[in-house]
C-alpha cells in the first residue's frame, strides 16, 4: 500500500501536476544560458546523448561532436553520425560548422553545412544552456519564433564527454535544465552502436 502511494507521488511529479507548469516562461528570450562561458574548456570531444529534433534532415544517432578554438578564438565544430535516407538507407554523415559570437560568450550564430548535398545547411542561433566543462553540456536551437516569443522549431542536444552516458548528478541537472527550456520529455536518446566507427 505504501508503495503504491510513493509511485503514485513519483507519478505526479513525473506528469508536472504540481504547477509548476503555469508559472514557466516560455518564452526563448527568457531562457538562461551558461554565465561567463569558456569556449577553450569547452572544446574537444562530445558524445551526443539525447536530443530534441528539428524539422528537416538531421543526424539521426552515433553522433560525436568536436569542437575547436583557433589561435584567434574563433570556434568551430565538426560531428559525424548516421542519418537514414529515403526510410532505408543508412550512411554516416559528416557535418562542419563555425561559430560567430556575440555579445553573450554563450550564444553563438552558428552556420552548418554537410559534407554531402543530401544534408541540411543554415545558420541558426547555437546556445549553451549549461555545462560543467567535464561531464555534460545541454545545447539549444530555436530556428524561428512563433508570435508570443515561443519558439516554433528547436532543436537541443544533452552532451556528455563519456560515450557512456551522464552520471546521475548531471542527469539531475540537464533534466532541470530541459524543464527551464520547456522541452521536458520531448528529447530521444542517442544510441551509439558503433555504426560511424
Amino acid at each position: 500500500m505504501e508503495r503504491t502511494w510513493v509511485w503514485g507521488l513519483l507519478l505526479l511529479a513525473a506528469a508536472g501536476l504540481g504547477g509548476g507548469d503555469a508559472e514557466r516562461d516560455c518564452r526563448v528570450s527568457s531562457f538562461r544560458v551558461k554565465e561567463n562561458f569558456d569556449k577553450t574548456r569547452f572544446s574537444g570531444i562530445w558524445y551526443a546523448m539525447a536530443k530534441k529534433d528539428p524539422e528537416g534532415l538531421f543526424l539521426q544517432d552515433n553522433i560525436v561532436a568536436r569542437f575547436t578554438v583557433d589561435d584567434g578564438g574563433s570556434m568551430s565544430a565538426t560531428a559525424k553520425g548516421r542519418v537514414r535516407l529515403f526510410n532505408n538507407w543508412d550512411v554516416c554523415a559528416d557535418m562542419v560548422g563555425s561559430f560567430m559570437d556575440t555579445e553573450d560568450p554563450a550564444k553563438f550564430r552558428m552556420k552548418y553545412w554537410g559534407m554531402a548535398s543530401f544534408l541540411q545547411k543554415g545558420n541558426d542561433d547555437h546556445w549553451i544552456v549549461d555545462t560543467d566543462y567535464d561531464t555534460y553540456a545541454l545545447q539549444y536551437s530555436c530556428r524561428q519564433l512563433n508570435e508570443d516569443g515561443t519558439c516554433a522549431d528547436s532543436y537541443s542536444f544533452v552532451f556528455s564527454r563519456d560515450p557512456l552516458g551522464l552520471p546521475p548528478e548531471a542527469q539531475k541537472v540537464v533534466r532541470q535544465r530541459q524543464e527551464e527550456l520547456c522541452l521536458g520529455r520531448k528529447y530521444r536518446t542517442i544510441v551509439h552502436n558503433g555504426f560511424c566507427d
